[in-house]
C-alpha cells in the first residue's frame, strides 16, 4: 500500500519532486567535491613530499659560507638526519629569453635560479613526479612559466648577457615542493651539471639553501632554536616543513572551503524547501489525515507514510550527487593533479566523500521527522471539521483596494497578497536572500584580491611603483645611488625607502630567534592596523597579526631583540595583517646591520599626469637588474594563481544562486497557483484576465525578490565579509574589508536574478489559464 500511494504521489507533484531531488543532489554533489578536493589535496601532496623527500628545515642565505661549520654542526647535532647545501645561481628577468619571445622576463616578479639536480632529497621532479634528468642542451621549467607563458616540451629558452649566451630545450616541467605556489617568488629551472657550471662562470650570483632532514619532525621548533643559536649562514629567509604545506595547500584549501560554504547555505535550502512542500502536502490532505485517525491509523504509521516519500527522495538524490561528484570531481581538482600529481584513488577518495553525502541524507531525514511531529497535534474530529490547518491569509491587512489610490490594480494587489501573507512567502524571500549571498560575497571577494589595494594586506602599503633589489656584491651601493635618482627625481611624488633584515627576538619559550623586520619610514605609504598604529619612535615595534598571535603579544607589550649584539627592550605599537613570508613579519626603526640584510624595497608615487608606464620603463634601464613592477602586475604574479581559482569559484556560485532562484521560483509559485485555484477562479468571475492575474504573480516574485536582494547584500557585505576574514585569518589577513565594484555587485548580479526570477514566474503563471478555466467549467 506505502509504494502504490509513494508512486501516486511522486507522479502528481512531479514538478516538485524534481525540485527537492535537484537541490539535495547538488548539495550532496558539493559536499562531496569538497570533501573529495581536501582529499585529492593532502594525498597528493603527501605523494609529492615522499617523492621529492622534503627537507625539514631550510636557511636561505646571500653570501659566503663555510661550509665546514654546516658540517661540524650537523655531525654533532643528533636531530640532524642528513644535511645538503644547494647552491643556485640567480638570473635577473632582463637575461632570460623564454620560447622565441624577443622580450625578456623583465617584467616578471619571480627570482629566477638555475640549480642542478639535488643529490640527496629535495628532488626536483617531472609531471609524473619522477626525479628530472637533463642532458646538456636540456632544462626542466617550472610550472608557473608552463602556465603564464603557454609553453611546450621542446620549446627553446635562452640566457644572455653581453657576448655570453646559451640556448636550452625543454625538456620537462617542474613540480618543486618547496616553490610550487605562485605566491612563492621564486622559481628554480633545473639544468645539467656541465651546463650549470658555464652558465655560473658567465652570468648570475649565488644565493645558498642550507637543507636538512631531521630524525624527529616534531622537534623542528627545537632544531631552528639551535640552528639560530649557531653562528651559521643565516642571511635570508627560514623556511620548516609545515609551512612548505601550508603554501601548497593555499590555494587549492580556499576553494574548498568556498564550495563547503556554499553547500552548507544549499543544504538549509533544501531543507526549508521540504519543510514548505510538507506543510503544503499536509494541508491539502488534512481532511484525509482525519479520516485515516478517525478510522483508528495511529500518528506514527501516518508519518511513516509521509517520511517514507522524503526517504525515498533523499536517498537517491544523495546517491546521484556522490555518483556524480566521480565524473565531475576532475573540474575542481585539475590544478592539484598539475601541481602535485594526480594521486592513486584509495579507499579515502570514495569513503571520505561518501560520509560527506551520509551527512546530507541525515539532515534531511532528521529534519523531516521533526517536522512530521506535528502529526501529534492533529485530532481527528478537528481535521474533519476544519478540513483546512490554518488561514494562510494573516490578519494584518492594512492593504485596502477601496482606499488605495495605486494606478495600477493588478501591481497592488500583488504587493497587497505578499504583505498579507508574508509567513507563505518567507521561505522564497530566504532562498533570494541566501542566493544573493552566494554572488555577492564570491563576486567581491575576487574584487578585492584583484585591486591595487589588496597590497596592504601582504604587509605593504599601496603605491604606484614598487621596486625590488635582492642580494648582489654592490647591492648597498646600488640601494644608495638609486635613492639619490629618485630623491632628485622631479616626476616623484613621493617615495619610501625600506630595508629588510633579519633580527633576534625573545619568543614565549625564552629563546631567540630570527624574525624578519622591515626597517624605514611607515608613514609615507601606511597600512590600516588591526590594532594602534605604525612605528613612530625608535623604541616602536610593530608586529604581524599571526606573529603577535605566535609571541601571544598585543599592543603595548614589551619585546626583547638582539641589536647590533646588545639587548633592546621595544613596544609594541601596532599589529597589521601579512600573508607574505609566512605572515610573521614585524615593522620598526632600528639600525640594521648590513650583513643581515635580506632585500630592499622602494615604493613611490608619481605626480599626477606623469605616465606610469613610461616611468617603470626607465627605472628598468636606470636600476638594472632590479625588478620594478606596478601593483597590478605586482599581484597578477604573486597571486595568479589563486585569483585563477577563484574566478572558477565565483562564476560556479553565480550559476548555482541562479539555478537555485529559478528551481526554487518555479516549485513555489506552481504550488501557489496549485493552491490559490479557487481565488484565481473568483478573480477571473470577476473580470480579471488571464494576463492581469499574471501580472499579481510576477509582481509577487519581484516583491520578495527585492525584499531578499537588500537584505541578503546587507548580510554579504557584513557576516560576508566576516567569514571571508575568518578563511584569512589562517593565511595572516584578518580583517579583509571589500573592495566592491558598484556595478558589478549592485546592478548586474541582482539583474541577473531579476531577469532569471521574472521569466521563471511568467512560464509558470501559464497554469493560471488552465487552473482557472477548469474551475469555471468545474462551477
Amino acid at each position: 500500500m506505502i509504494g502504490r500511494m509513494l508512486k501516486k504521489d511522486l507522479l502528481r507533484n512531479r514538478i516538485i519532486t524534481l525540485t527537492l531531488s535537484a537541490f539535495i543532489m547538488l548539495s550532496s554533489l558539493l559536499i562531496a567535491s569538497a570533501v573529495g578536493i581536501m582529499v585529492d589535496l593532502f594525498v597528493s601532496m603527501d605523494k609529492l613530499f615522499q617523492k621529492s623527500n622534503a627537507p625539514h628545515f631550510v636557511q636561505m642565505h646571500s653570501g659566503e659560507i663555510d661550509q665546514r661549520l654546516i658540517d661540524k654542526f650537523s655531525f654533532d647535532n643528533e636531530l640532524v638526519k642528513e644535511q645538503q647545501t644547494v647552491e643556485m645561481i640567480n638570473i635577473d628577468g632582463s637575461n632570460i629569453f623564454l620560447n622565441e619571445s624577443q622580450r625578456a622576463e623583465n617584467e616578471s616578479v619571480m627570482d629566477i635560479s638555475f640549480v642542478k639536480q639535488n643529490p640527496s632529497f629535495d628532488f626536483l621532479l617531472n609531471l609524473e613526479n619522477q626525479v628530472i634528468k637533463v642532458s646538456q642542451g636540456e632544462i626542466g621549467v617550472p610550472i608557473y612559466y608552463m602556465q603564464q607563458n603557454d609553453l611546450n616540451i621542446g620549446d627553446k629558452i635562452w640566457v644572455a648577457n653581453g657576448n655570453f649566451k646559451k640556448e636550452f630545450m625543454i625538456k620537462a616541467f617542474v613540480r618543486d615542493v618547496q616553490m610550487n605556489p605562485s605566491i612563492v617568488s621564486s622559481k628554480r629551472f633545473v639544468i645539467n651539471d656541465q651546463d650549470w657550471n658555464i652558465v655560473k662562470a658567465n652570468i648570475g650570483e649565488s644565493e645558498y639553501l642550507i637543507e636538512f632532514l631531521l630524525t624527529d619532525l616534531d622537534k623542528i621548533t627545537e632544531f631552528e632554536s639551535m640552528y639560530q643559536s649557531a653562528d651559521l649562514p643565516q642571511k635570508g629567509p627560514k623556511i620548516t616543513y609545515s609551512l612548505f604545506k601550508t603554501l601548497n595547500a593555499l590555494s587549492e584549501g580556499i576553494v574548498a572551503l568556498v564550495i563547503v560554504l556554499i553547500s552548507l547555505l544549499l543544504i538549509a535550502i533544501a531543507i526549508l524547501c521540504i519543510r514548505f512542500t510538507m506543510m503544503t502536502t499536509m494541508e491539502e490532505d488534512y481532511r484525509e489525515i482525519g479520516v485515516m485517525k478517525g478510522i483508528g491509523i495511529q500518528s506514527k504509521d501516518i508519518q511513516k507514510l509521509y517520511l517514507t516519500k522524503y526517504i525515498v527522495i533523499a536517498a537517491v538524490a544523495s546517491i546521484g550527487g556522490f555518483v556524480l561528484s566521480i565524473f565531475v570531481g576532475h573540474i575542481f581538482t585539475a590544478n592539484i593533479a598539475l601541481y602535485m600529481g594526480t594521486a592513486e584513488k584509495t579507499v579515502l577518495h570514495y569513503f571520505v566523500p561518501l560520509i560527506g553525502t551520509m551527512v546530507v541524507f541525515i539532515a534531511v531525514l532528521f529534519y523531516c521527522q521533526l517536522v512530521l511531529r506535528k502529526f501529534r497535534r492533529i485530532t481527528a474530529i478537528e481535521a474533519l471539521r476544519a478540513g483546512s490547518s490554518l488561514d494562510n491569509r494573516q490578519s494584518w491587512r492594512v492593504f485596502k483596494l477601496q482606499k488605495s489610490k495605486f494606478p495600477n490594480v493588478n501591481v497592488f494587489l500583488g504587493i497587497k497578497d505578499v504583505f498579507e501573507r508574508f509567513k507563505v512567502y518567507g521561505l522564497v524571500c530566504f532562498v533570494f536572500i541566501l542566493s544573493t549571498f552566494i554572488i555577492i560575497v564570491p563576486v567581491n571577494f575576487l574584487n578585492t584580491v584583484e585591486s591595487p589595494g589588496f597590497i596592504t594586506y601582504m604587509g605593504a602599503g599601496k603605491s604606484d611603483i614598487r621596486i625590488d633589489l635582492q642580494q648582489s656584491m654592490d647591492v648597498g651601493q646600488r640601494f644608495t645611488d638609486m635613492q639619490y635618482y629618485i630623491e632628485n627625481d622631479s616626476t616623484v611624488e613621493k617615495y619610501s625607502a625600506l630595508v629588510t633584515s633579519t633580527i633576534k627576538i625573545l619568543n614565549s619559550e625564552g629563546t631567540y630567534e630570527n624574525i624578519n623586520v622591515e626597517i624605514g619610514d611607515f608613514t609615507v605609504f601606511p597600512l590600516e592596523y588591526l590594532k594602534g598604529s605604525a612605528p613612530k619612535h625608535k623604541n616602536d615595534i610593530a608586529l604581524s597579526y599571526m606573529k603577535a598571535n605566535e609571541l601571544e603579544k598585543n599592543v603595548g607589550d614589551v619585546l626583547v631583540l638582539i641589536v647590533n649584539g646588545q639587548k633592546q627592550e621595544l613596544t609594541i605599537c601596532g599589529i597589521y595583517q601579512d600573508i607574505s613570508n609566512g605572515g610573521k613579519t614585524a615593522k620598526a626603526l632600528l639600525p640594521y646591520d648590513s650583513k643581515n640584510i635580506l632585500w630592499y624595497v622602494v615604493n613611490l608615487d608619481v605626480k599626477t599626469g606623469v605616465d606610469v608606464n613610461e616611468k617603470i620603463e626607465e627605472y628598468k634601464k636606470v636600476f638594472y637588474p632590479a625588478k620594478v613592477t606596478d601593483m597590478d602586475e605586482y599581484l597578477s604574479q604573486t597571486l595568479g594563481t589563486t585569483i585563477n581559482q577563484l574566478k572558477v569559484v565565483t562564476v560556479s556560485s553565480i550559476v548555482i544562486a541562479i539555478s537555485i532562484a529559478v528551481l526554487i521560483t518555479g516549485m513555489f509559485f506552481t504550488m501557489l497557483i496549485a493552491k490559490d485555484a479557487i481565488q484565481i477562479t473568483i478573480m477571473k468571475s470577476l473580470g480579471f484576465s488571464n494576463r492581469d492575474i499574471q501580472v499579481q504573480y510576477i509582481t509577487r516574485s519581484l516583491l520578495v525578490l527585492l525584499i531578499g536582494i537588500v537584505f541578503g547584500t546587507f548580510i554579504a557585505g557584513t557576516l560576508g565579509q566576516e567569514l571571508v576574514s575568518l578563511l584569512g585569518s589562517f593565511m595572516g589577513a584578518s580583517n579583509i574589508k571589500f573592495v566592491v565594484n558598484s556595478l558589478v555587485s549592485y546592478i548586474l548580479c541582482p539583474l541577473l536574478l531579476i531577469i532569471a526570477v521574472t521569466i521563471t514566474t511568467l512560464i509558470n503563471s501559464m497554469e493560471i489559464k488552465k487552473r482557472g478555466d477548469f474551475k469555471i467549467k468545474a462551477e
